[in-house]
């Protein structure tokens, strides 16, 4: 069986090709609802190399050995890989690359299949791999479209190197092969022993030990680091982790970064709407002052922690990041298999406010934070249109076709989650991405069912 999808590509096929050909082109490819894991690479995508993943085959969470391996390649026209070990007959998935008008490209995905038990694997299951071919690639050619608007946006922009804490977190890894397939170089500070020929920077944040000297030459140091918020009940024990986490964390790491005898071009601050606290159906920008609660209170000393890398002239972001959609983490992730099932439904009255971002602009915006000189202090990620927790939950009923009329009471809530629960699922924050906008940002997804499709393959 043949499955093929053709999109026009808004850049020259050259670019197209080499896009593909760069670090973290798989893992940028990979659809969000149905990830893989990649196991070992090789160089390349050069004729002999293979690649070894993991990923999943049918609706049980069971993950499958995947090899595949390149077979031909001819540069700036097209590559092939095939199936070297994995649930299919047969698998051959050929990439072209052809020149189109005014400097765009077309570029083809070409799959030819077969299933076990051919042909009458083919004849009971082929409609629906196709169907599934569909969806992903759906994904891959939108994703690669996008990602090369923003790269060649910017066609004089030199390769920048990157130092990045928090690589291995949710946002953290899905910016770095969004930065590799651009051309950038990414180093990473990590708190295991540095891999052999790896960009790898050991750091210690208890024992205030980082491995950068005044010589180290970085364009942009962008800090994600911190325990996360949103797992469990805020003991005593947990609160002192979520601070500790952020401020001696970002403290240490612009302390060292005003230090650079060449300091980076910007330092890119992890913080979150949190900042903001509970404050109705109000809308909040940049230009608000910090709330009243727990997690306000956080943010706001974890912004003043980056004081040293101000004090040296650095152009300093306060990345103020909202509710990050993906289902692959965070909130999204832990409400989907309860919305598939059917028993989806708002938090408490459902009037409270979310102000979200997509994953895919969650990346668009960090990178115009490190391109737009224009943008310093507290810049809000969010996306333009929030919604109330009630049109979150008609939305992602909508998009999954599932009925989602439940409801859990405020005082349920409060009672499991305590203090967590009522600062992070029934608060209200209504934030505005008043300075993103000012700067020309084109957000690929600004309404939430358009956002959801995308990452959903729905």
């Amino acid at each position: 069986m043949i499955f093929k999808k053709r999109s026009q590509i808004d850049a020259p096929a050259e670019e197209v090709f080499k896009w593909h050909e760069r670090p973290g082109a798989l893992e940028r490819l990979s659809p969000p609802w149905d990830p893989l894991e990649v196991i070992s690479k090789g160089p390349g995508i050069d004729t002999g190399t293979r690649v070894e993943m993991k990923l999943k085959a049918g609706p049980l969470p069971l993950k499958i050995r995947w090899v595949a391996e390149h077979t031909h390649y001819e540069k700036n026209r097209m590559f092939r890989d095939r199936q070297a070990r994995g649930p299919f007959k047969k698998w051959e998935h050929t990439h072209t690359f052809l020149p189109g008008k005014d400097g765009s490209s077309l570029m083809e995905d070409r799959v030819d299949f077969a299933l076990p038990l051919s042909p009458f694997g083919n004849l009971f299951g082929g409609s629906a791999v196709r169907k599934k071919l569909a969806r992903i690639f759906r994904y891959r050619h939108a994703t690669t479209a996008e990602d090369l608007v923003s790269h060649l946006a910017r066609p004089d922009q030199k390769p920048l190197h990157i130092l990045l804490s928090g690589a291995s977190g949710l946002v953290g890894s899905s910016l770095v092969p969004f930065f590799t397939t651009g051309g950038h170089r990414i180093t990473r500070l990590v708190r295991h022993q540095p891999r052999p020929n790896t960009d790898e920077r050991f750091w210690d944040p208890r024992s205030r030990v980082i491995d950068i000297d005044a010589e180290s030459d970085f364009d942009v140091v962008i800090h994600l680091s911190g325990e996360n918020i949103g797992q469990g009940r805020w003991t005593p024990e947990k609160k002192k982790r979520i601070v500790e986490s952020r401020n001696a964390t970002t403290a240490l790491i612009a302390e060292s970064v005003a230090s650079l005898r060449k300091p980076p071009g910007a330092f890119l601050c992890a913080s979150a709407i949190g900042y903001y606290g509970d404050r109705g159906n109000d809308v909040m920008t940049e230009a608000n002052e910090c709330g009243a609660d727990f997690i306000s209170g956080v943010c706001d000393d974890w912004e003043q922690a980056a004081f040293p890398a101000l004090a040296k002239g650095i152009r300093t972001v306060f990345l103020r990041i909202g509710v990050v959609l993906t289902p692959m983490g965070g909130a999204l992730k832990r409400l989907l298999p309860a919305f598939k099932m059917g028993l989806g439904g708002k938090v408490g009255t459902g009037r409270q406010y979310m102000s979200w971002i997509g994953m895919d602009d969650l990346i668009g915006t960090v990178y115009q934070a490190i391109n737009d000189d224009t943008l310093s202090g507290p810049v809000n990620l969010v996306a333009p249109n929030p919604v109330t927790n009630l049109e979150l939950t008609r939305t992602l009923g909508r998009v999954l076709s599932r009925p989602a009329f439940f409801s859990i009471p405020a005082w349920l809530i409060k009672l499991v989650f305590g203090e967590m629960g009522k600062e992070v699922l029934l608060s209200s924050t209504r934030v505005e991405p008043e300075k993103i906008l000012a700067t020309g940002y084109r957000f690929r997804h600004p309404e939430l069912e358009g956002a959801l499709r995308h990452l959903l393959g729905k």
